[in-house]
């Protein structure tokens, strides 16, 4: 994953895979809003997931992304 600035940010981001976990058998990713998305099959597949949530939340109505906050 990309370590870009992104729409929004002021300052490079560590690295985004850091927010994939694996509990038991699957995979999951925490969002910036604090929510975990899962579960994947493997690492990979919670890591485009991931990615997939990026390019969504990009272009999401902040009132929307609102809501998926914990």
């Amino acid at each position: 994953m990309s370590k870009d600035i992104r729409k929004g940010e002021t300052a490079r981001h560590p690295d985004r895979s850091d927010r994939v976990l694996q509990k038991g058998d699957y995979w999951y990713f925490h969002t910036r809003e604090g929510v975990m998305i899962g579960p994947f099959d493997n690492k990979e597949l919670a890591l485009k997931g991931a990615n997939d949530y990026v390019g969504f939340a990009i272009d999401a109505d902040p009132a929307l992304l609102g809501k998926l906050v914990k």
